[in-house]
């Protein structure tokens, strides 16, 4: 059996430590330019270096990604952030764009490529091209069955790596090549600017009757007719597995440190329970289940691994999430009398009862007795986000890297 590698995405470094604590083997982010999330917080060039030293001592890999379809003017600065990263001590860089790989191989000619699942990778002769330029690692692109990747894997060099995707938003376009945002907005999803109109409301309206919205299905509120279901194939490790992947990826580099710990932790332990187990893994399901929907998600869906969509995997009414947990903050450190130091995401109270997650897998309930600010000031409520509070809990004390949550 391939050795599997569980791949999670931060968009700063504060979820890149969430990430690698919460037992991600390898993390992929964005530096501020050159990636496909230019709306993340995303990381500067000594956030790059801190974060990477940070996973090394940890024994966890990190993955920079510079995946747009670059144009000429993008080429110049793509050398110089070349140059800058070569000394960072990154383990891989995720490319699409030939001309980016040719500048990656002459100036880091050592350093792992992953080649973006926005290359299109769809058949084995792309990846024996790939692998031939000198890639490491292929992601498979998002419409593939998991029939096609096993094809893809008897194909190729035992050396090469598959990464394909097990968690997350699905793009309605065609791995991940979407024009949607840039002919409705001017912002080039390509270039790292998307606007996510594939989550918008749609109507449609005949052209002698300007004015007049029509639902393009008999729905009073309209349709949202490119808004996907989330992947998840938390059900399905053994089949990812038997088709030869190594790594599983988890889409997000937008999303919290609650969704990263969240699915970082459960993930973890599905892939470590069915290596030692598949009878583990088979009895643990319901926990799998009950904890993948404790972060934001859109209802779930296999996508392409077992058969082609249909309106099932569609959601037509509305872009809500599911959201069963809210995410108050997370520990960054336990003073000498015990107050845990932590800086508030959302409102939480005094008497309030909250839920400590714990990497390790345990969840535990805890009294909020008492909250003070950076002063020593004590108060009732924390409404303020981004306030830097230090908590007294009633309970077992949290560690550092804990995450408070409570019940929406």
């Amino acid at each position: 059996m391939r050795k599997t590698e569980l791949l999670i995405p931060a968009g700063s470094l504060e979820v890149l430590k969430t990430a690698v604590v919460y037992g991600a083997d390898a993390v992929y982010i964005g530096g501020e330019a050159f990636g496909l999330r230019a709306k993340a917080k995303n990381f500067t060039m000594e956030e790059i270096r801190e974060g990477i030293v940070f996973a090394h001592e940890r024994g966890v890999k990190v993955y920079v990604t510079a995946n747009i379809l670059a144009h000429n003017d993008d080429l110049t600065g793509v050398e110089e952030y070349f140059n800058e990263l070569k000394e960072t001590g990154l383990d891989a860089l995720i490319i699409s764009d030939p001309g980016v790989f040719a500048i990656a191989k002459r100036i880091m000619p050592d350093l792992e490529i992953h080649i973006s699942t926005q290359a299109n990778n769809t058949n084995y002769g792309t990846y024996l091209f790939w692998h031939q330029l000198g890639a490491k690692r292929v992601v498979s692109a998002r419409e593939l069955s998991l029939t096609e990747i096993k094809e893809i894997r008897s194909q190729i060099p035992e050396d090469m790596e598959i990464e394909s995707f097990i968690h997350g938003a699905m793009c309605i376009s065609y791995s991940g090549r979407c024009l949607l945002s840039n002919f409705m907005t001017g912002r080039d999803a390509n270039q790292g600017a998307c606007t996510h109109p594939c989550r918008w409301k749609y109507f449609i309206v005949e052209e002698q009757r300007p004015g007049e919205y029509m639902p393009v299905y008999e729905n009073e509120r309209g349709t949202y007719i490119f808004n996907s279901k989330d992947l998840c194939m938390i059900e399905h490790i053994p089949e990812m597995m038997d088709a030869g992947i190594d790594s599983f990826k988890i889409e997000g580099r937008m999303k919290t440190a609650l969704y990263v710990a969240t699915v970082a932790r459960t993930y973890r332990k599905a892939i470590d329970d069915y290596n030692k187990d598949p009878e583990i893994y088979r009895a643990n399901m319901e926990w799998y289940r009950s904890e993948i929907g404790k972060c934001t998600y859109r209802e779930f869906t296999t996508g392409f691994y077992f058969s082609k969509p249909d309106s099932t995997t569609q959601i037509y009414d509305n872009n809500t999430y599911v959201k069963n947990y809210t995410y108050l903050g997370t520990i960054e450190a336990v003073d000498e009398r015990g107050l845990a130091r932590t800086t508030q995401k959302n409102k939480f109270s005094v008497g309030d009862t909250i839920e400590v997650m714990k990497p390790d897998g345990r969840n535990l309930e805890v009294l909020v007795k008492a909250i003070y600010d950076e002063e020593g000031k004590s108060q009732e409520s924390a409404p303020h986000s981004k306030q830097v509070l230090y908590l007294e809990l009633e309970g077992d004390v949290p560690q550092e890297y804990d995450i408070l949550r409570c019940k929406a």
